[in-house]
């Protein structure tokens, strides 16, 4: 029987697309990374270390150095792909980047994090993997730390044909194909594994969190979690 594809399978394969299609697929891109790194700017306040869990191709990490490009990031990630693409990124800016090639489930921290981020990764878990991952996100802080999670949010059942058919008219309006329509159904049915709003809050707040959702468009969500000064 021939082994399910993983999502890092799916990833390698749209890699050098990725950047261009996330424009696409999420409509308030802009918006939603501006909130994001005011977010991080609210906790420590000088970054020596940054973690990116399910980096891909350093998108997320690059936005953040673009602010503090003093800080040495971490890039964990299972796709090979996207580790490359990340690498070519940081290797013609400022700011130092390791990369890690790890599958999110098996996260441990190679050292002490004053910043965490990750961005449409963590959906790919199943919930028990989501609740270990931000116990260990917790563990791996310094303190007055910061988590900054950028990441799908299940629609209760009332709402998800809200959500899905309102995503598919704004990406339309962006130019999105129905080619890269099909494929994104695709990696979402095979490999999402969405939780909802509370689910997720209670679980950053059980690993020691105090946790909020700083924004929300419809099933994309700015989830933010301070790690305690003391």
């Amino acid at each position: 029987m021939a082994r399910a594809q993983r999502p890092s399978d799916a990833f390698d394969e749209v890699a050098g697309d990725y950047d261009r299609w996330v424009r696409i697929a999420l409509p308030t891109y802009d918006e939603v990374y501006r909130v994001a790194l005011d977010a991080i700017d609210q906790g420590t306040r000088v970054l020596r270390d940054v973690v990116d869990l399910g980096a891909g191709t350093g998108l997320f990490a690059a936005h953040v150095a673009a602010r503090h490009p003093s800080a040495h990031y971490h890039l964990v990630d299972a796709s090979t792909q996207m580790l490359e693409i990340a690498t070519r990124r940081f290797a013609s800016g400022r700011a130092r980047a390791t990369v890690l090639h790890q599958e999110l489930e098996h996260f441990e921290a190679e050292g002490a994090y004053d910043c965490a981020v990750s961005s449409l990764a963590i959906h790919h878990l199943e919930d028990d993997a989501k609740r270990s991952l931000f116990e260990a996100v917790h563990r791996s802080l310094r303190p007055g730390g910061v988590f900054v999670n950028v990441d799908q949010i299940r629609a209760e059942d009332r709402f998800a044909g809200i959500y899905w058919d309102r995503w598919l008219a704004r990406v339309r309006e962006a130019g999105g194909s129905e080619e890269q329509i099909a494929a994104s159904e695709r990696r979402r049915r095979d490999h999402d594994r969405d939780s909802s709003l509370a689910e997720q809050l209670e679980w950053l707040q059980e690993a020691g969190f105090e946790a909020d959702c700083l924004y929300k468009h419809y099933f994309v969500g700015v989830l933010v979690a301070f790690k305690a000064d003391g």
